[in-house]
């Protein structure tokens, strides 16, 4: 591998990193720099998502404050979204190359729109009271809506964390720090098996785990540090316009 792409990969991991800390948008930045080196689509896909898997277990070890006294909901919800993530994973293999390359630009446009009304899905200014966690049943509709973001994060994945983030701050009495612990268990779930099932039977370009893995590790575990030092808004914009951008690029590539 050359320097130059070894060196792109490890930046692009580190915006990744640092955007999906922020904005749960690491695949805007990951997913076009495998493209760039010369990946097709699908494969710089199942690349991405490998890569992505050691990100996701860097940050839920980082959550682990957050994470105490949530046992019983994370195995509440952690089949659910191993069963996504596996069925995400299916469904990307099954689609066919030309089909799935029509399909990213409204992938990530919806993203990038999603990233500009965020502050409208979470409800951080209204604090939520916390409740004891406890064993029981789950709602029916938290667990659909963690089924159906399981499978995204195993198909494609972008955005996938705001939309867990938003759905267990809505559907669960928690507060924004502790939703955020338990999205990056379930998100890294859904990742983690896909990963996997892509390691096995998908075409993952071995070679581009490594960098991307090393800037994603990095920039994971600083991403927190340095986003309290940035205007939030104005970075989640500015991911944001840039993901619609991209979007409308590879929408042209697509349908030439």
């Amino acid at each position: 591998m050359a320097v130059d792409t070894f060196l792109l990969l490890v930046v692009a991991g580190l915006a990744a990193g640092l955007s999906g800390s922020m904005a749960g948008l690491a695949s805007l930045f990951s997913y076009p720099a495998l493209l760039a080196v010369g990946l097709p689509a699908t494969a710089a896909n199942v690349t991405n998502t490998v890569a992505l898997a050691f990100s996701s277990a860097g940050a839920t070890a980082g959550s682990r404050p957050e994470l105490v006294g949530q046992g019983a909901s994370v195995r509440r919800y952690a089949l659910v979204s191993v069963v996504g993530g596996a069925v995400g994973a299916g469904l990307l293999l099954l689609t066919p190359p030309g089909a799935f390359e029509r399909i990213v630009p409204f992938l990530v446009g919806a993203a990038a729109l999603l990233l500009l009304v965020q502050p409208r899905l979470r409800w951080a200014a209204r604090p939520a009271t916390e409740q004891p966690d406890e064993p029981g049943r789950a709602h029916p509709g938290v667990l659909g809506g963690v089924l159906a973001v399981a499978v995204y994060g195993g198909y494609f994945g972008a955005a996938a964390g705001v939309l867990m983030l938003a759905l267990v701050l809505v559907g669960l009495p928690v507060s924004l720090l502790r939703a955020n612990a338990l999205k990056q268990v379930l998100t890294g779930l859904a990742n983690g098996v896909a990963a996997l099932g892509f390691a096995v039977f998908g075409p993952v370009a071995w070679w581009a785990v490594l960098p991307l893995a090393i800037g994603l590790l990095v920039g994971s575990w600083t991403g927190p540090a340095v986003a309290r030092r940035l205007p939030a808004t104005a970075l989640r914009i500015g991911i944001a316009v840039a993901g619609l951008a991209l979007a409308v690029s590879l929408g042209v590539q697509a349908y030439q």
